[in-house]
């Protein structure tokens, strides 16, 4: 069985570098089409893909800290 592609109940693992990339990768039209609301999705969601990162890094070090 293959990977799930979509899945109401999926919750990404921010200590997971496969997951994180794959949201930091992932195109906005994916989460708006409508061109009034990719501007506002664009920035919302650059500052989330920031936030994953440095959240993920965060993560590691303290994983190799102990």
């Amino acid at each position: 069985m293959g990977e799930t592609l979509y899945s109401s109940s999926y919750q990404p693992d921010p200590k997971s570098a496969l997951d994180v990339l794959a949201f930091v990768l992932t195109p906005i039209a994916a989460f708006a089409t409508d061109p009034d609301e990719i501007e506002a999705v664009a920035e919302i969601l650059g500052a989330a893909k920031t936030e994953a990162i440095e959240r993920w890094q965060s993560l590691r070090d303290e994983d190799r800290r102990q």
